[in-house]
C-alpha cells in the first residue's frame, strides 16, 4: 500500500509545478504528491490509483480549464474517490463558481490564487482537508468480489444491490480466468445449483448465491434496529423518506428509516436530474440521494436496509411496523414514504427474459455491456427520458418507445429538447412492445405501430422499462384508506362530502394535511394519492410530514 495521494490539477504548467512543489515541501514525507495538466489526464491518473488500491486524501483543481472545468472534473472524481476531500482553485473571486462547487461537488474549500506565502494561505487549507479526510476514517477499501453470469437475474440483482448501496465490488464473469480461479479457490462448481453468484468478502468468506439480506450485514449495512421504540418510523428511503429523516433527526426526534433495498428509490436510479432546485448543471440521482443519506446519518437517523415492512401496527397510542421475519419496531408516529414501482410490461416472452436483458428501471450497472448495441427504452416520462440520454453515451442507438402520441404530456421540456439534439436517439410514439425474444438472453424486440398495426422487429440486447406507477401499499390493505389505484388518501381527501371524518377516526379534530386515516400515521411522496410525482415535491412533503408529526406529538 503506497502513500495517500495529494492530487493537483491545473492547465497552467507553471502553476501546476508551483503547487506540487509547495505541497511536496510540506507533505512529501507522508503523502505522494501528483499533478496533472487537465481534467481528463487527472481522471486517468485517478483510475490507475484506484486499480492499484491506493488512497486519495485530497484533490485541488483549477476552475477554469479547457475540455473539462474544475467542477466537472471534481464531480467525475467523486465517483472514483468519494471520500477524498476537494478544493477549487481560481485566479479571482467567482461567486457563481463557488456556489456551483458547493452544490454540485460539495467542495470543502474555495482557494484564491496566488497563495503566497503558502504558510498563511495554502497550507492551512490543505491541513484542514487532510484532517477532515483522516477524521472520516478513509482506510483502504477492500472490494468484495462477485462471480456470476452476465445474463443471470440473480447475478444482476446482487450487483444492482451493491451498486445502489454504494458498496465497492469487483465483478468477474464465471468463465473468465479470474472468475474460474475464484471458483476453484472456493471449491465451487458453477454448474451446481445455488452457487452462482458467488461472493468473496474482503475477509475471505465465501457466500454462495446469497440474498441481498444475507449480504447486507457482511458489507456493513445496518439491518437490525438499535432500539425497540422511536419517536418516528419512516418507511421508504426515496426522496420523501430521506427528506423526512433529515428533518426529523435534525430536530432531535429519535428516527429510524426502513428501506427494502437501497436508499434513493426510483430517483436514485436517475442518471441526471436537471430540474431540482440548486443544481443548475444537474446532479445524478445517486449523488443527490447519497448526500441525503449521509446528511440523515450525520444528524443521528438510523437507516435499516433489506427490511420489508409487511404490516402496520396500531396499539393504543403507539404506531409500529412488523417485518417479514416477524420482528417489530414501534414509535409515536409513522411516515409512509414507500413510493411506487414500475408497472410490469405486458409483452409475450418478457417474464422469461427479465434480468436477462430486460430490466425495470435504469440498471446503470449494465451500461458498459450496452456498448455498440441497440437499446430500447419503454416509457414517456422523465425517468425514461433521462435513461435515454444516459444510455445514448454507451449504445450505438437508443429507441425511446412511447405509447402516447407525443412526449409533451408527460416529459419536461428540457429533456425533450435534449433528446432532439442527440443523433443516436430515436423517439417512436404510438408504439408498444408486443414481444421479447431470445435464447437465454434478450435478442429481439417486436414493436407494434398503434396507427397501422404493423410489427417491426428490432435486434436489441437490452430493454429498460419505465411505465406507469404502481403504489407499494398492498401491505397496508385494510389498515389505511386508499384510493381505487391503491394510493394512500390523506388530509381533506379523507373527509366525506358532508365533512364527515373517516371511519374509525379516534381524535376530536380533522386529519392534518398528509395524515392518513390513522391518527399519527402520515404519508409523503409518490405513494400519496394525487401527489405531483417530482423529486422536489417529495422532499418537501417529507419535511412537511415531520412538522405535522411535531404537531401530532404536542397535541
Amino acid at each position: 500500500m503506497g502513500k495517500p495521494v495529494l492530487l493537483t490539477v491545473d492547465d497552467d504548467p507553471s502553476v501546476s509545478r508551483a503547487v506540487a512543489r509547495d505541497l511536496r515541501r510540506r507533505y512529501g514525507e507522508d503523502y505522494r504528491v501528483m499533478r496533472a495538466d487537465s481534467g481528463p489526464q487527472a481522471l486517468d491518473a485517478l483510475k490507475e490509483i484506484k486499480l492499484r488500491g491506493d488512497r486519495v486524501a485530497a484533490i485541488l483543481a483549477d476552475y477554469r480549464m479547457p475540455q473539462m472545468n474544475g467542477i466537472e472534473f471534481l464531480e467525475a472524481a467523486m465517483d472514483l474517490f468519494p471520500r477524498a476531500r476537494r478544493a477549487l482553485l481560481t485566479a479571482y473571486a467567482d461567486t457563481d463558481a463557488a456556489i456551483q462547487a458547493i452544490n454540485v461537488v460539495d467542495v470543502d474549500h474555495y482557494l484564491l490564487k496566488p497563495w503566497d506565502p503558502p504558510e498563511e494561505k495554502l497550507y492551512p487549507v490543505v491541513d484542514a482537508l487532510i484532517a477532515t479526510w483522516q477524521a472520516a476514517g478513509d482506510s483502504p477499501v477492500d472490494e468484495i468480489k462477485v462471480v456470476g453470469h452476465q445474463f443471470s437475474p440473480a447475478s444482476f440483482e446482487l450487483r444492482d444491490f451493491l451498486a445502489r448501496n454504494q458498496v465497492p465490488y469487483r465483478w468477474y464473469f464465471a468463465d473468465s480466468s479470474e472468475g474460474r480461479r475464484l471458483l476453484e479457490s472456493a471449491d465451487a462448481d458453477p454448474e451446481e445449483p445455488d452457487v452462482i453468484p458467488l461472493v468473496v468478502t474482503p475477509e475471505g468468506e465465501v457466500l454462495r448465491s446469497p440474498t441481498p439480506s444475507e449480504l447486507a450485514s457482511r458489507v456493513g449495512l445496518a439491518t437490525n434496529p438499535a432500539e425497540k421504540f422511536y419517536d418516528v418510523i419512516i418507511v421508504g428511503g426515496g426522496p420523501a423518506g430521506l427528506g423526512a429523516a433529515v428533518y426529523a433527526a435534525s430536530e432531535g426526534l429519535r428516527t429510524v428509516l426502513v428501506e427494502q433495498q437501497a436508499t434513493g428509490g426510483q430517483a436514485g436510479q436517475s442518471s441526471r436530474i436537471e430540474n431540482y432546485l440548486g443544481f443548475p448543471d444537474g446532479v445524478s440521482g445517486a449523488q443527490l440521494t447519497e448526500r441525503a443519506r449521509r446528511q440523515a446519518i450525520k444528524f443521528g437517523a438510523e437507516i435499516l436496509t433489506t427490511r420489508r415492512a409487511c404490516e402496520l401496527i396500531v396499539k393504543g397510542s403507539a404506531r409500529g411496523v412488523k417485518f417479514e421475519d416477524g420482528t417489530e419496531i414501534a414509535a409515536h408516529a409513522v411516515v409512509l414514504a414507500t413510493g411506487v414501482s414500475y408497472r410490469r410490461l405486458a409483452a409475450d416472452g418478457i417474464d422469461d427474459l427479465t434480468g436477462r436483458g430486460v430490466y425495470y428501471g435504469s440498471a446503470a450497472v449494465e451500461a458498459p455491456a450496452c456498448a455498440g448495441q441497440e437499446v430500447v427504452i419503454v416509457g414517456g416520462a422523465n425517468s425514461a427520458g433521462q435513461a435515454a440520454v444516459f444510455f445514448s453515451k454507451h449504445a450505438s442507438r437508443v429507441r425511446l418507445v412511447v405509447r402516447g402520441p407525443s412526449l409533451e404530456a408527460s416529459m419536461s421540456a428540457y429533456l425533450i429538447k435534449q433528446l432532439d439534439e442527440i443523433d443516436n436517439v430515436i423517439v417512436q410514439t404510438r408504439t408498444t412492445v408486443c414481444a421479447c425474444l431470445g435464447e437465454g438472453r434478450l435478442q429481439r424486440i417486436d414493436l407494434r405501430n398503434g396507427d397501422t398495426g404493423e410489427i417491426e422487429a428490432v435486434d436489441a440486447g437490452f430493454c429498460f422499462v419505465f411505465i406507469g406507477a404502481a403504489p407499494l401499499t398492498d401491505w397496508m390493505d385494510g389498515v389505511v384508506a386508499r384510493d381505487e389505484a391503491g394510493f394512500v388518501l390523506a388530509g381533506t381527501d379523507l373527509l366525506g362530502d358532508d365533512g364527515a371524518r373517516p371511519a374509525g377516526w379516534t381524535v376530536d379534530r380533522d386529519p392534518f394535511p398528509l395524515e392518513t386515516s390513522i391518527p399519527g400515521v402520515f404519508v409523503a411522496g409518490d405513494v400519496r394519492s394525487q401527489s405531483v410525482k417530482r423529486v422536489a415535491s417529495a422532499v418537501g412533503e417529507g419535511a412537511m410530514a415531520v412538522t405535522l408529526v411535531h404537531r401530532y406529538l404536542s397535541a
